[in-house]
């Protein structure tokens, strides 16, 4: 019985350790060049990441290109039994280019065009910088094709901001024309544009927004991103036909940004083989780690998800330190160790950096690298580092295993740019992404696993499906949800739900719309929002089913609602709506669905999953009462389970196994009765399957309510 998921690669089986390289800097110091490849063998890596931003080196002048020092590089790293990630460098065009041709500069929301520099400083709708990044890209997939390193494409470098040049204004009103079938009165409509008598006439008046124009228009704003998105989409598969063209069995990725909110990353996902991403959190903050730790476990459960739950790659982090946070603390022993192993926990195959030796200069000569200044490895960062390497070439077995999450919490990309445009509520209070993090960390520190999906997913994987703030509603989710609850699911919803629908129109005829009234059996007829330190609270009906208890200090949003065949579990204690529902639950078919009408504080949150969760019986990644600041993740091939337990705490702890016997992965040793974790510490456990445990090896996406781009 194989794993659920392939390697990234099927060439090489292992976990990747590696990199980002740039030997492009260092062609004037060969002695530089060799003892990296000392080094590598040191620190136990096995990949590094080439290319990036090397665009000048590979072509100093238009149609002159130089891929001498690549093939040096390229022969190198396969002599010394190491792999490339190879990039593409349309991350960052050289001087000619911009000098020659200007049209490739990108133009900012006020229409002025940006001098040369920067990265990403390119318009993706331009025909040169199309061509040009098709020559490249060619004569990079035409030489390497064959070259035994090559192990996967990495095409361009985070791909993110947006084009206003007069190419663009067109591709977008072309993009709109296609989306509103060439019918203006459709458009208006959609944008209710008769609002401040600004209706369009003629599809030449639409601009894209601006500070000096239009911007207040939300259905332009919100369809003006989603172009964004397309577009860049369009500019990624174009980067990307040459090297499936000459390379179709390599895999190509592009690192995304967590929750970056430019792009909506569902639609660029679906076109690649491996989701990969760039971590970098602020470890160690004053209040200590787990906040952190749980928001880094959440940007890793999202980009698997992203990947339809096949392992992704961690392609950057950082071993030591940045330099571009606002305070630029230095990872604390133990802590790189444990952030890798995060990722692993969460169903990363790889471990990767940036970057692998420090730039002498420019603007990330002093972000933290694996080879620091001094140029050996008598340190304590390269030390980590190697260890680190040494631990993961002890986890063949979890290459390709999987998360099995019974759980989903919805964030989408799109009704985080609808809340963020609209005009209501408080202007600092709508959070819609921490939101979903305060409803995530219930089970992520109670071991439990959880998807990160958007509506455009499957829901009937999942036992419980959790919807914080589900403002817009695009099309088909209402019926999904209905459909998910009615078979038997659970559904958790909250304030500030289905008030508009995907063109950002108002539904009319009660809120929440499209049906969602019925499923919650509610009516949300307005909601209260209140100042900075104002304060409410919310009081447990007796005997509810969740076992809530007492009364929840409540602050910010306050649906009131009434109870249209819904059960209350809780309501108002104070003001003119007090006694009104708070908490409520729905019968709906085989299933329930739950409405938490007000934003209510840590406890609250605790006793109302810590209810549900039981309700369920989710299965936890171990059979154990975790300390705070401990978690435990788990992945799996249905045959063997490997448990990651973590400790973010600074101090060490001790935990109690409830009866089951594993066997450290690391050290070989069977474990029964208790784990000891020290500060920053994590240990890696294998035990049987669960019997009840599935790996569930869906892509949780449907395509038939997605487009593809």
């Amino acid at each position: 019985m194989s794993n659920p998921y392939p390697p990234i690669n099927p060439a090489f089986s292992r976990m990747l350790h590696g990199g980002d390289y740039n030997p492009d800097q260092w062609q004037h110091m060969p002695e530089v060049l060799e003892e990296d490849m000392r080094l590598a063998k040191l620190a136990h890596v096995n990949t590094m990441t080439v290319g990036v931003f090397s665009w000048a080196a590979l072509e100093p002048a238009e149609g002159r290109f130089e891929f001498g020092w690549l093939d040096e590089t390229m022969d190198r790293l396969a002599d010394n039994d190491m792999y490339a990630v190879l990039a593409t460098p349309s991350g960052s065009r050289p001087f000619w280019l911009s000098q020659q041709y200007p049209e490739v500069l990108r133009v900012t929301p006020d229409r002025r065009r940006n001098l040369p520099g920067l990265r990403h400083n390119h318009c993706f709708t331009s025909p040169v910088y199309r061509e040009k990044t098709t020559i490249i890209n060619s004569l990079l997939a035409e030489r390497y094709k064959d070259h035994p390193a090559l192990l996967v494409w990495h095409v361009s470098n985070e791909y993110g901001g947006e084009c206003h040049c007069e190419l663009c204004q067109e591709a977008f009103r072309a993009w709109l024309r296609k989306r509103y079938n060439d019918d203006m009165d459709a458009l208006n409509r959609a944008w209710w544009t008769s609002f401040w008598a600004h209706t369009y006439t003629d599809w030449s008046q639409i601009e894209s927004p601006s500070p000096i124009g239009e911007r207040f228009l939300h259905g332009l704003v919100i369809d003006w991103k989603r172009f964004v998105t397309d577009q860049t989409l369009d500019f990624m598969l174009h980067e990307m036909k040459p090297l499936r063209e000459h390379t179709p069995d390599i895999p190509i990725t592009n690192n995304f940004m967590g929750t970056y909110p430019g792009l909506n990353y569902w639609k660029m996902a679906e076109h690649l083989d491996a989701i990969s991403w760039d971590a970098y959190p602020m470890w160690h903050q004053p209040d200590g780690n787990a906040e952190m730790g749980c928001a880094t476990s959440y940007n890793h459960d999202l980009n698997r998800s992203l990947g339809g739950g096949k392992p992704f790659m961690l392609m950057e982090c950082t071993p030591s330190n940045t330099n571009w946070h606002e305070t630029c603390k230095l990872k604390r022993p133990g802590m790189h160790k444990l952030s890798a192993m995060q990722a692993v926990a969460h169903g990363s195959d790889t471990v990767q950096y940036f970057q692998w030796r420090k730039s002498r200069g420019s603007s990330e000569k002093l972000h933290g690298a694996v080879v620091d200044h001094v140029g050996h490895e008598n340190n304590r960062v390269f030390r980590e580092v190697a260890d680190v390497g040494v631990t993961l070439e002890k986890l063949d077995d979890v290459v390709g295993t999987a998360v099995d999450a019974k759980v989903a919490i919805v964030y989408d990309w799109e009704n985080s740019w609808a809340i963020g445009e609209l005009q209501g509520l408080g202007k600092e209070n709508r959070n819609y992404l921490q939101t979903t993090r305060r409803h995530y960390q219930r089970f992520w520190q109670r071991g439990i696993a959880v998807d990160i999906i958007d509506q455009s997913c499957d829901l009937t994987k999942y036992d419980l499906v959790i919807t914080p703030m589900l403002y817009m509603l695009r099309e088909n989710m209402a019926e999904k949800l209905r459909a998910f609850v009615e078979a038997g699911g659970t559904a958790v919803a909250t304030y500030w739900t289905g008030i508009v629908n995907e063109t950002d129109l108002c539904y009319l005829g009660g809120w929440p719309g499209d049906g969602l009234g019925e499923l919650f059996g509610i009516w949300d007829e307005e909601t209260d929002t209140l100042y900075d330190g104002e304060r409410n609270a919310i009081v447990a009906e007796a005997d509810n089913a969740l076992g809530l208890i007492g009364s929840y200090e409540t602050r910010e949003l306050h649906a009131l609602i009434h109870l249209k065949g819904a059960q209350a579990l809780a309501s108002y204690k104070s003001d003119f709506y007090a006694g009104r529902p708070a908490v409520t639950v729905n019968a709906f078919g085989k299933g329930a669905a739950y409405y938490i009408a007000s934003r209510n504080d840590e406890r609250f949150l605790d006793d109302f999953y810590t209810g549900l969760i039981a309700t369920l019986n989710l299965p936890r990644a171990i059979d154990a009462d975790l300390p705070r600041g401990v978690t435990a993740s788990c992945r799996t091939d249905g045959r063997s389970d490997y448990v990651f337990v973590m400790n973010f705490n600074d101090h060490a702890v001790s935990m109690a196994l409830n009866g089951s016997t594993y066997e450290n992965m690391e050290t070989g040793e069977s474990i029964g009765a208790a784990i000891e974790l020290e500060p920053f510490g994590v240990v890696m456990l294998k035990t049987d399957a669960k019997p009840t445990a599935g790996v569930d090896v869906q892509v949780p996406r449907d395509s038939q309510t997605r487009p593809t781009g």
